[in-house]
This record gives structure tokens, sequence and C-alpha cells, in this order.
């Protein structure tokens, strides 16, 4: 009978957690939609979230905090938030019931302690910025669903226009629809997407997103659609110089190019590291720079100013993508021709001296090379290191987490504390580099240090696209990490 009494009391509290959730959800929601007002819960997005994502995310911060932080916690600060008439922002809720766990009893009640958190904060004026996707590949794709998945109101960023080099027909059209609606990695998309031929557009979400044949990126006059001072993102990675990434500039309505490979003659941006130094009133094209570049730049750059690195060699072991073969056959590059589903592939990466462009520091410290291995997606770069100043396992890992928690690189960097993290774990992590806390190796002298950092190298890559677009357009709100 005891057991029955307990079994009853389990399925009692599971079912008062879920219907919190499902009001925190509400929550989320209206504040989103209403008010322009993003919930995050340590990083982590809230929106479109169902309730077992929702209390898994507050077990995962349960162990990384280290303090419990219940969905109940959780759901009295929403309450306090949406109370509050506050102005388009984006809020870390984790990190907001976090702090009133930890200072609460200073305050009467929630709403006084988030008033009083959210004190300082000012309203920036912004003004939407219409989006064009040139090219519609891997990244094109994912960069379409969290464009149109966190349009809310539509007050950021406004994915107007689709470029790619097909002729336009009702198949093309369909095929194109199906590629967005459905994806063997990171699932089907939560919407809808209607192809629509008399419009020549796709319908998502009920939005018309225009779909225009071009074979040239200066041949297109945009404001034809009603597309003006558009922010261009080049994912074709065909135009990588300064000079060919001028030719959108030559089109009418473009204002800014962004693109998503490593590109010559303009800023490389690890967004997060080296974002600031470059003004984009003063600036028409940035790269996003690579995926790899992305997870290891920020872990390089804490470790550099906290020991300062002597020397080092990273080995990516990269997911095979497009550019390889599906079986054997000729490419223009050696070893790359061999069936990528088959072989571990030994390759060449830039990322180790392009992280210099970021970090101007490392130049000339690193080496680095790649291993392409028969995963479709999720990557890893083992980074081992001669630090200048020795440290500890505890030392080190601390740092990290300190990192991961507050500070600059906190969208960067994602503390991981499983003791069974493997590749499939990390697919759908919005930060560029998930760093693996439990393989963390310390040498015996305290300098040599190998470093292991995850990486979903689209979807974790797409969003450091998505934070440079944000910044390159002038639309990123107010934050409160």
């Amino acid at each position: 009978m005891g057991m029955d009494v307990s079994y009853e009391q389990q399925l009692s509290q599971q079912t008062e957690q879920c219907k919190a959730t499902v009001e925190f959800i509400k929550i989320i929601s209206n504040l989103w939609y209403e008010h322009s007002v993003e919930l995050v819960f340590f990083r982590n997005q809230l929106v479109d979230r169902n309730v077992s994502q929702i209390l898994r995310l507050h077990q995962y911060a349960e162990e990384f905090v280290g303090k419990p932080i219940s969905i109940f916690n959780t759901l009295e600060i929403a309450r306090a938030i949406e109370t509050i008439n506050f102005f388009p922002a984006r809020l870390d809720i984790g990190k907001l019931t976090y702090e009133y766990q930890l200072e609460g009893q200073q305050f009467s009640d929630a709403k006084d302690f988030v008033n009083h958190q959210l004190q300082g904060a000012k309203e920036i004026n912004i003004t939407p910025k219409d989006v064009v996707l040139y090219g519609f590949g891997r990244i094109g794709r994912l960069l379409a669903r969290e464009l149109i998945t966190t349009a809310g109101k539509g007050s950021q960023l406004r994915l107007r226009a689709i470029v790619t080099r097909d002729a336009m027909d009702q198949k093309t059209l369909e095929k194109r629809a199906s590629l967005l609606q459905n994806d063997s990695v990171h699932g089907e998309f939560p919407g809808t997407v209607i192809p629509d031929l008399e419009s020549q557009s796709l319908i998502i979400n009920g939005t018309k997103v225009k779909i225009i044949s071009a074979k040239s990126p200066d041949s297109i006059d945009y404001t034809q659609y009603g597309i003006n001072n558009a922010l261009v993102i080049d994912n074709t990675g065909v135009f990588r110089d300064k000079a060919a990434l001028s030719l959108h500039l030559q089109s009418k309505g473009v204002a800014k190019v962004l693109l998503t490979a490593p590109g010559k003659e303009v800023p490389n941006i690890v967004y997060g590291v080296n974002h600031e130094e470059y003004n984009p009133s003063e600036t028409d094209i940035f790269s996003a720079a690579s995926c790899t570049t992305n997870a290891i730049t920020p872990i390089l750059k804490v470790m550099e100013d906290n020991f300062g690195v002597k020397q080092g060699h990273l080995e990516t072991i990269h997911a095979y993508t497009n550019d390889q073969n599906l079986v054997d056959n000729m490419h223009k590059k050696y070893r790359r021709g061999r069936a990528a589903a088959m072989n571990m592939v030994i390759t060449e990466t830039g990322a180790g001296s392009a992280v210099a462009k970021a970090l101007p520091s490392l130049a000339g410290k690193l080496t680095s090379n790649a291993i392409r291995v028969p995963v479709p997606n999720g990557s890893l770069v083992v980074l081992n290191l001669e630090l200048n100043s020795s440290t500890t396992l505890e030392q080190l890992n601390d740092i990290m987490k300190l990192n991961a928690l507050q500070g600059s690189l906190v969208e960067q960097i994602k503390y991981s504390v499983s003791n069974e993290l493997v590749s499939s774990d990390i697919i759908g992590s919005t930060a560029p580099a998930v760093y693996d806390s439990k393989a963390t190796i310390v040498g015996a002298s305290g300098k040599n240090v190998v470093l292991y950092i995850w990486y979903d190298n689209e979807y974790g890559y797409s969003h450091q696209v998505m934070r440079l677009a944000k910044h390159i357009a002038g639309v990123r709100r107010y934050c409160y990490y």
C-alpha cells in the first residue's frame, strides 16, 4: 500500500510539473509574439519548445549550475516578467531564476527582484531588416528555418527572398519546399511550407518568401519585390573574396553582405570574440568564418586570456560534407574522392591560421589538420596546447565553466558535464562550442593540456551566423545574460 501511495504522489508531482510547464510555455509565447520579449534558459532557446524539452533543460541547469532550479521557480520569475511593461529584449530566465534563489530574500517578491535586476536596461531603437538568402543549401535552409521560427512580430530580421540558380517551375519549387520541410539530420520543420508557383514563392508559416532565379549576384533588382536596404547572406560558398562578394552590392536594394564561409580581403568574424572590431555602419561585407573556427576561437580566447598559449595543434574530426563523394570517384583534392560514408579521410583545414584573424596574438602558434569521418553532422576538435603558465584540471574546468555562465562568451560556450557525451548528443546545440569537461586532460607539468570541443557544424554555426547578422543589421535587442 505504501508503494502505491508513493507512486501516486510521484504521478501527482509529475502532473503538477507538466501543468506548470504548460503555463510557462504560454507566458513565453505571449511575451514573444505580443511584446517581442524573448526568454531563453541559460542561452537555450525556449520559443517553440515542448514540455519535455523544457523540463530536460531544467535538469541540465541543476547539473551545470550546481543548484536545483525547478519549473516552479522559473514560472514564478516568468509571471513577474509578464507583469512588467518591458521593451523588446532577450532575457535569460535561467540566470534570473538562479540569481533570485541566491538573493531573493532581499526583496519583497519576484516582481520586486526582476524590476531591480532590469532597472539599468535601456531600450534599443531597432529598424527591421530585410534578409535575402543567396543560396539554399544546408546552411541556407537552417537559416531559413531560424529566421521564420524566430520572426516574432517581425521587428528584427525579415526573410524576404531566396536566390537559387534553378529555373522556376512547379517541380523545382516542390523540391525546394520538401528539402526545407524535411531534414534527415535535424528532423521535420515544425511549421508549414507551401510551394506557390503563381507568386513564385514558398509560403512558410503563412509568410511569402520570394524565390528568385539568378546566375550572378549583380543581376537582380530586389526593389521590384519590395525589398530595400537588405542584408544578403551568401551561403553558396562560390563567392569568397571581396571582388566577388561586392557584386551583391551592385544589385538594387542591397546594403550589406554576409558570407557563411571564410572570406578573403574581408573581415572574418567570430561573433562574441571580435565582432565589435568592425563598425557595421562603415563596413559592408563580412565573413562569418568557418564552423570549426567558430568552435575553437572562443575556447582559445579563454585559454589565451587566462594562461597564455605558447603553441599548439588542433585536429578536427569532422562530419563528411557535400564536397566529398558518396562513392569513390575523381575529385580535385586528394583523398576527398573516396567514399565519404565508408572512410575516415585525412584532409586539410585552415582553422588553425584562421583563428589569428580573430585572435592576432595566436598568429603562427597553431598547426591544424582534419579527419572527415562517416557521420552526416556533429564534429569534434581536439586541442593540444602548450601553455605559458601552469594549471590543474579543476582550475581549468572551473574557468571554462565560469565563461559559459557569465561574460561575453556565454552564447558561444556550452559546458558539458555528461560522462556519456557522443557526437549525436550535440546535434541541435545553438552554441558553436560544447566543452567536454569530462574529457579534459592536464599533463603532469600543468602546461600541456588536451581539450575536446564538440560542435554541431551546421546548427551551431547557423546560430553564430544569425548572431552576426543581427549585429550587422543593427537589430540586436537588449540582452540580460
